[in-house]
């Protein structure tokens, strides 16, 4: 699934792509999307903005409409020049912007919806999401808080629940306990005042380290938390066996966690 840094670097590429452009072309393969551009044409509208939430991404247009998508485990936005030949078959699109020079293609996008200010305001998801890892402005006593609040629940889990904090996804999860060198499985109640500020001092730099660009065309070659060149080094633990790093399926959804026992102490292994 596409985590947090994922999305916000597509948000932005998005967003310069896009913003300030008027709409000459929207299509859709979702009924409901295209009743609702039926009453509320998109077409003639201006991008306002395009941001993302989590793992949530935004498309705000002229005229108090905003186009709410959620990439699961596949989906994903891409940019072309008009013309150009997509990278992606057609039978994958779902959803399709255009702009007189520019056309984003959503591929494999499951959930999409469009909605209004109150709509969005009222969000079964989106008005319950923690501060966002990726905000500048985000708010570290509002998590540490709702951290505290999961109490016998292990650190892992709580770092994957949205409503604590927003963006982090599986990969990252296993990246942060490891670089903060906390045991995925510790209760979150037996960390101290200390231990937590410092899970949240590396989640915000891991993720800073992810949205910012790595490259001198401005993009970012796949995801980092090593600090390491060699493509072959890019991640510390997730995806990685041996001798030394554990991995074990937890939760509902049988999510892989990897760690490092000798390097990640605490109450949970």
């Amino acid at each position: 699934m596409p985590e947090g840094d994922t999305i916000f670097r597509a948000a932005r590429t998005l967003h310069r792509a896009l913003a300030g452009k008027k709409v000459v072309r929207f299509e859709s393969v979702y009924p409901a999307l295209n009743r609702i551009n039926e009453d509320r044409p998109l077409l003639g509208r201006t991008v306002d903005s395009v941001t993302s939430r989590g793992k949530h991404l935004l498309m705000a247009f002229s005229g108090d409409l905003v186009l709410h998508t959620h990439m699961r485990m596949n989906g994903s936005w891409h940019v072309y020049p008009t013309g150009e030949r997509w990278q992606r078959p057609i039978r994958d699109m779902r959803i399709l912007v255009a702009a007189p020079d520019i056309i984003a293609v959503g591929f494999n996008i499951p959930v999409a919806e469009l909605l209004s200010p109150r709509d969005l305001a009222r969000h079964p998801q989106l008005s319950r999401l923690g501060p966002d890892l990726s905000d500048g402005g985000f708010d570290r006593d509002l998590v540490r808080q709702r951290m505290r609040e999961r109490g016998t629940s292990a650190v892992a889990d709580v770092l994957l629940d949205q409503r604590v904090l927003a963006g982090v996804g599986n990969v990252l999860k296993s990246e942060i306990l490891f670089v903060a060198g906390v045991n995925p499985f510790t209760p979150v109640e037996t960390l101290d005042d200390e231990a937590v500020g410092h899970v949240l001092d590396v989640s915000r730099r891991l993720m800073k380290m992810n949205v910012e660009p790595s490259s001198a065309s401005g993009a970012r070659l796949g995801r980092h938390t090593t600090g390491r060149m060699n493509p072959f080094e890019k991640l510390w633990v997730y995806g990685r066996g041996g001798s030394r790093i554990r991995s074990r399926k937890t939760g509902s959804d049988a999510r892989l966690t990897y760690w490092c026992p000798a390097c990640q102490r605490g109450d949970g292994d």
